[in-house]
């Protein structure tokens, strides 16, 4: 009799403490009675990734118990990192651009762009604009994900796209750019500017520029992504190329402030798809306007997105050379090596979007 009333009193109490909330007694209990009822399964569980951890271990130089730790400072990682991360694109491509602007709403909304700089982590990552782990747990080519970049990018800023630039770009075509911007990481692109915008007035016959100073960066090659995580598989080196940014500040701003001075622009190329999907996604974020107007600003923006395409396609005309000897790559090399040969003049030419 008194064995039965103890258990009723245990049943009792388990029952009062998961009425007010106590779940961690709840768990302690259900896990003694997985421990009692089921002993040879939790035996096979344990032997069944004892091997699997020791030879992980081994690998690493590390104890089990000190796998163990790591392991579950990874899962705990990766669950915040679920909790944090953005709604997959919708995968089906029949989705039009009207479509998507009408389902926006229910979207995730992308944080409110910063006006203050970060050099201390400059690249936001691809996984927090994309959910590339569902993304990669059904087939897509590399159109079909350059179309959900598109869309996704059309969206922004109410539907209308305002403050962003994005594209799609071949790995060999990113590669190319990517190796002449390591030997000259620096250059200037000029901008057309009416009379009234121009910083100094402008002769009759002459148009009014504005320089940007262009400035490349290099961080890192990111992993491989992958559907699923395999917490024994040993981390592999990355084949992919290295992102990249690119800033674009006006000349007299830059020199003026250095690296203190605000980009207008931002492009940043991620190679996360690089060796994947064959393809590098570009993605250009507007600064936002403060204050005041600024010359070629629309209000909202230190740049009009004609102003920001024609920069973003100064990358590709002075750093993608169909031949070394053609006049933009012997521009390109003067300002580098010869600068007091260099002359501006020579850039008007090139002003105008292609």
């Amino acid at each position: 009799m008194a064995s039965i009333l103890a258990r009723n009193a245990t049943r009792d109490l388990s029952r009062a403490s998961l009425a007010r909330g106590s779940r961690v007694l709840w768990f302690s209990t259900s896990r003694r009675w997985q421990e009692e009822l089921y002993p040879s399964q939790r035996l096979d569980y344990q032997s069944k990734y004892a091997e699997k951890l020791q030879k992980r271990a081994a690998e690493e130089g590390l104890t089990v118990e000190q796998l163990k730790e790591r392991i579950k400072e990874q899962e705990k990682a990766k669950r915040k990192e679920k909790l944090t991360s953005p709604l997959p694109f919708q995968s089906s491509m029949s989705i039009t651009a009207s479509k998507a602007q009408s389902r926006t709403p229910s979207a995730q909304a992308p944080p409110a762009p910063s006006v203050l700089r970060k050099d201390s982590s400059p690249v936001k990552p691809l996984s927090n604009i994309l959910n590339l782990e569902k993304l990669l747990q059904t087939p897509h080519t590399a159109e079909q994900i350059s179309q959900l970049w598109r869309v996704y990018h059309a969206s922004r800023s109410s539907g209308t796209g305002r403050g962003y630039l994005c594209a799609t770009i071949p790995v060999e075509t990113y590669e190319k750019m990517a190796g002449v911007a390591s030997k000259y990481s620096n250059f200037v692109i000029p901008v057309p500017r009416d009379a009234s915008q121009a910083a100094e007035p402008a002769g009759e016959d002459q148009r009014a520029y504005e320089f940007y100073f262009m400035e490349w960066g290099f961080h890192g090659a990111p992993v491989d992504p992958k559907s699923t995580l395999d917490i024994f598989q040993k981390p592999q080196p990355s084949t992919n190329p290295q992102t990249s940014t690119v800033l674009f500040t006006p000349l007299q701003e830059y020199k003026m402030r250095n690296s203190f001075a605000t980009p207008y622009l931002v492009l940043t190329h991620y190679t996360d798809l690089a060796r994947s999907h064959g393809i590098v996604l570009l993605r250009g974020e507007i600064t936002p306007s403060s204050s005041g107007v600024t010359p070629g600003g629309d209000g909202r923006y230190m740049l009009n997105q004609q102003d920001a395409q024609l920069l973003a396609m100064g990358t590709q005309k002075f750093y993608l050379w169909p031949d070394e000897q053609g006049e933009r790559a012997k521009l390109l090399k003067t300002f580098h090596e010869n600068p007091a040969a260099f002359k501006w003049e020579d850039l008007l030419k090139h002003a105008e979007l292609a």
